[in-house]
């Protein structure tokens, strides 16, 4: 068989499913390929904010409505209840001591909860991947996508019109693709972006490897580690949970069903030849809360690991060709940032599609995604600065709190100015500021004066670089943060409204525009 199509999209994981749908329904002839078959597991479960934006977006400019309910839990279970999800209302840490039970009484100072929304209704969801990447890909087929599963790209070659992809496995022995351009939707494999020419790019800061799986059978948070304090803003195990540890740190993900997405990140990475089932059952010995909670859960996949998580190519696009930003480069899980980056991506080129067409000059030659290639390589820089300064940070509890300070300012602030402000072009602000000279240079600053803090530094030291991180965020800080008791954060319009001028509005402008922002109306839910 050889078919011509407009855009090969290589790669079914959601981001690739949505492309897909979303040139579709600009007109274009897409083929969309799977090298596994659908369900199949994957990992990047939890949603923010910005991913609901992305998907809200893309919802009302493409007629997609069904991304829209993807956006918020409320949505999601009363619309699309077969699809397995989990609430997160927020992000919860805690930290732990080797030998020591967790102790909610007698260690406030080691909990920082951070609330994302200020109902269920609204809250983010994570997302269990083997439903939602089969409904979107079965979504992908039902609106004129050619989908193939089963399917892997064994060779590419170039033509005076695009490309051609040799297909392999066992729905397409033999078959070949042209098309105008290829997409990368692969992730780690980069099976276009290599067949292409990238090469590995410059190496990250951060240094990790991961051991996970799904479990079932692990104990709520609060049977294991005891009640928390009477009022918090919301349940704390309902939100990306992280325990940091010495050897890194660990994540839990309930979903609705009790299934509970878990791993393990070890700083430095994780031995190739090791174990996975050894490594977690070492770590988690060291630590009797989680062993309480994790020690009796039995995984329904066996335990994988990967031994290095950090990846960058050389370059993000070229001639005929882009990738998607978990293509491009990958940093570590901590902050929840791969879902919201994605999304930008499928806005980012499906702009440039429609703007310029899949056979204009500026897509044969690369030209129309230099300046997304671009962004996408100071994007992951700031992602790489903000996940290792949190690792250098996280054995003194009190730092790595002052550091998270820097994610929760900018993307709250990002929320914001999208949700009252309605910028031009929002998918193309930088993800964590990075369009901003001064941005970057601030969060490579705080990891740099991370490191150079001894490791005995008293508290003059840590009130100074507390201090450091106030000043840095003052400028976007619209959540009311770096508050000398802050361990606990809720959604709290009032500080919106105090930061009106940070904004470019009054402070009756954005109780006027209060509505647009999520759980401010009955409309939002």
């Amino acid at each position: 068989m050889s078919l011509r199509v407009d855009v090969a999209i290589v790669g079914s994981g959601f981001a690739g499913s949505i492309l897909a749908r979303v040139l579709a329904r600009q007109g274009l002839r897409v083929a969309l390929f799977e090298a596994a078959r659908h369900p199949r597991f994957a990992l990047g479960e939890s949603s923010t904010p910005l991913a609901a934006l992305s998907l809200e977006r893309l919802a009302r400019r493409w007629e997609l409505p069904d991304l829209a309910t993807l956006a918020a839990w409320g949505r999601w279970r009363r619309e699309l209840p077969g699809l397995g999800c989990g609430l997160k209302r927020g992000f919860s840490f805690y930290r732990h001591h080797p030998e020591r039970p967790f102790d909610p009484a007698a260690r406030p100072g080691d909990r920082l909860l951070v609330a994302a929304s200020p109902s269920d209704a609204i809250a983010d969801a994570h997302w269990l991947r083997a439903d939602v990447d089969a409904h979107l890909f079965a979504r992908a087929a039902a609106e004129g996508v050619r989908t193939f599963e089963e399917t892997r790209v064994a060779a590419i070659h170039g033509t005076p019109s695009g490309l051609t992809l040799e297909l392999s496995g066992a729905r397409a022995g033999g078959d070949r693709i042209e098309c105008s351009l290829a997409v990368d939707a692969t992730g780690p494999a980069a099976a276009v972006a290599r067949r292409l020419g990238a090469q590995d790019g410059p190496r990250l800061v951060t240094r990790s490897g991961l051991v996970y799986s799904h479990f079932r059978g692990a104990l709520p948070w609060a049977g294991a580690a005891g009640e928390g304090p009477d009022e918090t803003p919301y349940p704390e195990e309902r939100a990306a949970v992280h325990h940091l540890l010495e050897e890194g740190w660990a994540y839990a993900l309930r979903f609705d069903d009790g299934l509970m997405s878990a791993g393990l990140l070890l700083e430095g990475g994780a031995p190739a030849a090791a174990d996975p089932a050894t490594l977690w059952s070492s770590v988690l010995t060291r630590y009797p809360t989680l062993r309480l909670q994790l020690g009796s859960a039995v995984p329904v996949r066996p335990l994988a690991h990967v031994p290095s998580l950090q990846r960058r190519l050389d370059r993000a696009a070229g001639p005929h060709w882009a990738a998607l930003p978990h293509t491009y480069g990958f940093v570590d899980p901590l902050f929840s940032t791969g879902l919201a980056w994605s999304l930008l991506g499928v806005e980012r080129l499906a702009e440039i599609l429609d703007a310029e067409g899949p056979e204009s000059p500026a897509i044969a030659d690369g030209s129309a995604f230099t300046a997304y290639a671009d962004l996408l390589g100071h994007e992951l820089g700031q992602v790489d600065a903000l996940v290792a300064g949190a690792y250098a940070a996280r054995s003194r509890f009190s730092l790595f709190v002052d550091h998270s300070m820097l994610y929760f300012a900018l993307v709250s602030f990002a929320e914001a100015e999208q949700r009252l402000c309605e910028p031009a072009r929002p998918a193309w602000k930088g993800f964590l500021r990075a369009t901003e000279p001064a941005w970057r240079r601030t969060l490579r600053t705080a990891f740099a004066r991370l490191r150079a803090l001894p490791a005995d530094a008293g508290g003059p030291a840590l009130d100074a670089h507390s201090r450091w991180i106030a000043r840095a965020i003052a400028p976007i800080d619209v959540a009311g943060l770096c508050r000398p008791d802050g361990r606990s954060y809720g959604v709290d319009p009032e500080a919106l409204v105090a930061s009106a001028a940070k904004l470019g509005l009054t402070a009756d402008g954005v109780r006027a525009a209060l509505p647009r922002l999520r759980g401010a109306s009955e409309e939002a839910s």
